[in-house]
């Protein structure tokens, strides 16, 4: 099964029967395995990787650190499920460190985001304290790259 899954996750879109073909397995066995998968809530989306900068759309993302005072038997969890709820959370952590979650916010303007820290973040009861970092180029996400590999101008040389 982990063989499907790491192949899926590198490219959702390529097929059954190929994934077959590269494990050893029937089709109907990847299919079983995709559908099981997907009814368990292992597979829990499939996800295109799109370079917004290339369309010339204006993006703003920012990594937020927040600090949050836990809570006897919640811990984070309850702080964290209702920051997730809100549109501009693209992604959201629990991390080590002097912070304790770390959130990812998508916005159309700086402006947008220094609102979603200022006006819903930091009114959270139990969040203490923000650290906002604004996203200034994107090398590499989810595995993808976003920067152009310079050709290979060397020489081949033969035996």
């Amino acid at each position: 099964m982990i063989d499907v899954l790491r192949i899926l996750e590198k490219d959702a879109r390529i097929s059954p029967a190929t994934i077959a073909d590269m494990t050893g397995r029937t089709e109907a066995e990847v299919r079983e395995i995709i559908e099981r998968c997907e009814r368990e809530g292992i597979i829990r989306t499939y996800k295109t990787v799109i370079d917004w900068d290339r369309l010339q759309e204006e993006r703003v993302f920012a990594f937020i650190d927040v600090q949050v005072t836990p809570t006897r038997d919640v811990g984070f969890d309850d702080v964290a499920l209702r920051i997730h709820r809100f549109p501009e959370v693209h992604s959201l952590y629990l991390v080590s460190g002097e912070y304790d979650l770390r959130i990812v916010v998508e916005g159309r303007s700086l402006k947008e985001v220094a609102f979603f820290v200022s006006e819903k973040l930091a009114t959270i009861d139990r969040v203490r304290a923000t650290a906002t970092h604004f996203l200034l180029k994107k090398y590499k996400e989810d595995g993808v790259a976003f920067t152009e590999t310079p050709p290979d101008d060397r020489l081949a040389v033969t035996p």
